[in-house]
């Protein structure tokens, strides 16, 4: 696995930001493509879908070659498994953290277990209660100037 610094996840994370960019990530996923391939479904000039696929090659995510006057794309999966190797770390700390949480409602809920409360009665529309009022009152005195 490569080991990839801060700026590297930095520049990943926020390529990975766009929604086009992650469509054109999943373009490509399917093989090489052309820039005018992948520019075709985004509805947007070539100099600004250029933009995106400048961010992607920076971040080290996609690879381009050009071929006589063709530019082809390619998907670059090292610097995508650094970072989901990064966020692993995270989802195993968060599971466990939740699998403690689970733990302890279920012995909260068993020794005391949760009131279920009857619906209110239907005396008005929809039994929908009227929630508190937020006021905190009339409003003072205020001074003369």
């Amino acid at each position: 696995m490569v080991k990839l610094n801060d700026d590297a996840l930095d520049a990943i994370f926020s390529a990975l930001a766009d929604g086009t960019r992650r469509r054109v990530l999943a373009d490509l996923e399917q093989g090489s493509a052309s820039v005018s391939t992948l520019a075709r479904p985004h509805a947007m000039s070539l100099p600004a879908f250029m933009k995106h696929l400048r961010v992607l090659e920076d971040a080290g995510l996609i690879a381009r070659a050009k071929d006589g006057r063709v530019v082809s794309c390619t998907l670059s999966p090292e610097p995508m498994r650094a970072a989901a190797g990064w966020l692993a770390r995270y989802e195993r700390f968060w599971t466990g953290q939740l699998d403690s949480l689970a733990r302890y409602l279920y012995h909260e809920e068993e020794i005391l277990p949760w009131k279920i409360e009857s619906p209110p009665s239907s005396c008005g529309s929809s039994g929908a209660l009227t929630p508190p009022s937020n006021a905190s009152g009339e409003p003072g005195p205020t001074r003369k100037r």
